[in-house]
């Protein structure tokens, strides 16, 4: 697919957002910078049903009350914490893509608090059902697990169709995260776009 991410020098939210419809997302290159949209025959999502788990040590955790969350407190600050690691593919203008779309209300963070402090947050979109996470991280331990398992309730309670990971990684693995084909993918997308959820 080819898609240009700036139209006369202004990003084409409504392109950028179709582009996510219909299975693609956006990744620099972390060389050149170079924006491109990318796809995948195999999809890593995240369960909403009994086939999420989690350790039961992050559930005493959770049982401690230490986090609070939040979406969209600081989207600006989760979206810096996500790019902000020794190689990433959160370009600068990437980022000011992800602030567009939130300016449009199709990205937002879900975040962790402790106290006024930010724990952690997961950076992604919504479009129709489905969640299309982006990226995640913490600056307290435990602060992006919380957030985890905070929003999975969430997207339940709001009758979200599926959470998309977009790539497999052992943190992932840990949530039961499992993989699914460019087919199956498809149609799970489908479903969730006939939907109207909301994440806040």
């Amino acid at each position: 697919m080819t898609m240009n991410a700036r139209s006369d020098s202004r990003f084409d939210i409504n392109a950028i957002v179709q582009g996510y419809a219909q299975g693609y997302f956006l990744m620099a290159d972390g060389v050149g910078e170079t924006l491109g949209w990318y796809s995948s025959r195999e999809r890593t999502l995240v369960p909403l049903d009994d086939r999420f788990r989690y350790p039961r040590s992050l559930r005493r955790v959770i049982n401690q009350n230490r986090f609070t969350v939040a979406v969209n407190r600081d989207f600006t600050a989760v979206v810096d914490g996500c790019a902000d690691r020794e190689t990433t593919w959160i370009s600068a203008e990437l980022k000011e893509i992800y602030h567009a779309l939130y300016a449009s209300g199709w990205a937002y963070s879900f975040e962790t608090w402790q106290g006024d402090e930010l724990a952690g947050g997961i950076l992604g979109l919504v479009i129709g059902g489905a969640f299309i996470g982006e990226s995640m991280f913490f600056r307290i331990p435990d602060g992006s697990k919380v957030a985890m398992v905070k929003l999975v309730e969430r997207l339940r309670d709001r009758r979200f169709v599926l959470f998309d990971a977009q790539m497999m990684n052992p943190h992932l693995e840990r949530f039961g995260a499992y993989v699914v084909d460019s087919e199956q993918y498809t149609a799970l997308l489908q479903t969730a776009l006939t939907r109207r959820c909301t994440l806040e």
